[in-house]
Order: structure tokens, then C-alpha cells, then sequence
């Protein structure tokens, strides 16, 4: 039997993850009490034909004991027993704005304790399964279709489990830098369509700004530099346990360099079949 333990921050994507792995064949539990674990799964292993894959979600709402369940689980572990551990985070001001928009009370807060101070607990509570995780995934900047997507090749039995998910962003550095970015890049050395007439109004989508970009040699060696150096950064980020990294490429208005570099990158880094997005944040301003 395969054992996936999902654990994580509320508000990091716990919920949604659940929905994933049922879709995919898991059977899943949502909040079980840790004390119980070892009980279910002896349970489940009498039923290995009908439960062959089980996620079981544990976080701060399921008592303490996380290193005790550790234990257990390794002291169970065998040709016929299998586990993982599946830890979602994300920035605490994202969680923060998560619990706002949701309008849902975060689990240890209470009239005593605000939501900064629960944060703070919660980090506390799951800090030794976190240590333990063999997958650990930050959706600050994720999209939901993009988080999707990426559990489904780490768990459906598809792609190589070790594919990192890449948001390559453009923007506009008049609009300030997004947050979010792991890494950013300033293209404001390359030709700028923006002082030729017939190109003013366009954007780095329309294929002759595209072109007039990538008419400054310059451009494709960028380009290819960076992939260069993701093809060096991205498998030791993934030995570290990061799985998702952040890109942005910043010219002044974010409508013409930074939107053609970073469709290219998109293009060349898909060639390797990893998890690319492409999002221009500013494409539209004027």
C-alpha cells in the first residue's frame, strides 16, 4: 500500500490538493487525528485491493505528536507498506490574504490569539513533519490550473516526479517589481520598440514587436544565458526541495521587450518538458 501524507499551512492549498488526488485514484482523509494513523493504516493494509493508494491529510488541527507518527511510520515501513510526505506552504502575507478572502477563521485562532500569532503557532506545530517532507511545494505564486497540473505529474504516475513548475512573468518596472519573483531580470538593454511609430501601441504579443526585439542580437543571447543558468539552478533548487520558481522579466512599461524575452524563454524552456507558464502582468497598461 502507498501512503501519501499531506500536511501543510492553512490556507496553502491542503483542500485543493485533496480534490487532485482523489481525481487521480488516492482515497483520501481529510484532518485525521494523528493518534489514529497507525490504527487506519493497519486497517487499510487488510484492504490492500480496494486501498492501494491512501492520502491522508494532518496539519495543526490534528494534535500534536508529529515526530512520534514519524517514527511509526518508518518502524511500518516495508515491501508491503510505503509512505511519502507532501508539505504545502506559502508567505505568510499570502495565507493572510487567503483567510481575508475566503472569510474562514484560521483553525488555532482564537479571541486570545490574532492571525499573525496563529501563523506563527501553526509554523511552530508542523515544523518536524515539515523536516520530514519528501515533497514540498510554495503556492504563493502558483495558479490553481498550474498547481493541478503539477501534482498530477508528481503523483498520476507520469512525468519524472522531479519536474519543477516555472512561471516566467513579465512586467513593468514603473509599475514596481512583482513580489513574488525568485529571480528578475532587467531588459532594458534591448532595442525599445516603444520609439518607433508604426510599433508604439503594440505589445510583445504581436509577432512584428516580437521581431524588431529579437532583431538586437543581443536578445537571443540573453535568452539563451538564462536558460543556461536554469538548467544549472533548477536541479539543485529540486534537491533542496524547491518546486516551483518565479521568473520575471522587467522592462519600463512591461508591454514590448520583457513580453517578447519572456515568450521566447517559455518557448525554449518547454522544449525541455517541464512545467512552464507564461503571464505578462502588464501587458495591458497604458
Amino acid at each position: 500500500m502507498e501512503c501519501l501524507i499531506i500536511s501543510g499551512m492553512a490556507g496553502a492549498g491542503k483542500s485543493m490538493a485533496v480534490d487532485v488526488l482523489e481525481d487521480i485514484g488516492y482515497y483520501c482523509i481529510d484532518n485525521m487525528p494523528v493518534s489514529l494513523i497507525p490504527r487506519f493504516i493497519q486497517l487499510f493494509e487488510k484492504s490492500r485491493e480496494q486501498f492501494d493508494r491512501v492520502a491522508l491529510v494532518v496539519d495543526a488541527r490534528s494534535g500534536d505528536g508529529f515526530e512520534e507518527l514519524c517514527q511509526e511510520l518508518d518502524d511500518a515501513r516495508g515491501p508491503d507498506f510505503s509512505y511519502r510526505i507532501l508539505f504545502l506552504d506559502a508567505r505568510n502575507a499570502i495565507l493572510t490574504n487567503r483567510h481575508k478572502e475566503s472569510r474562514r477563521r484560521h483553525p488555532l485562532q482564537t479571541a486570545d490569539m490574532d492571525l499573525e500569532q496563529a501563523l506563527h503557532q501553526e509554523r511552530r506545530v508542523l515544523e518536524p513533519i515539515r523536516r520530514r517532507a519528501d515533497f514540498m511545494i510554495d503556492t504563493s505564486a502558483l495558479l490553481p490550473a498550474d498547481f493541478r497540473a503539477y501534482l498530477v505529474s508528481l503523483f498520476a504516475g507520469g512525468e519524472e516526479g522531479g519536474n519543477m513548475v516555472i512561471s516566467i512573468g513579465s512586467f513593468g518596472f514603473k509599475y514596481g517589481m512583482p513580489g513574488e519573483s525568485d529571480m528578475v531580470f532587467d531588459v532594458r538593454f534591448l532595442k525599445n520598440p516603444y520609439y518607433v511609430p508604426e510599433l508604439k501601441d503594440k505589445t510583445g504579443l504581436d509577432q512584428d514587436v516580437f521581431d524588431y526585439v529579437f532583431s538586437d542580437p543581443a536578445a537571443e543571447d540573453f535568452c539563451e544565458r538564462v536558460c543556461s543558468l536554469l538548467e544549472f539552478l533548477v536541479p539543485r533548487y529540486i534537491e533542496e526541495g524547491k518546486m516551483s520558481l518565479v521568473v520575471s522579466i522587467g522592462c519600463t512599461g512591461g508591454q514590448h521587450r520583457s513580453v517578447s524575452v519572456a515568450r521566447h524563454l517559455g518557448q525554449l524552456l518547454g522544449r525541455h518538458a517541464r512545467n512552464v507558464t507564461v503571464r505578462h502582468r502588464d501587458v495591458k497598461k497604458h
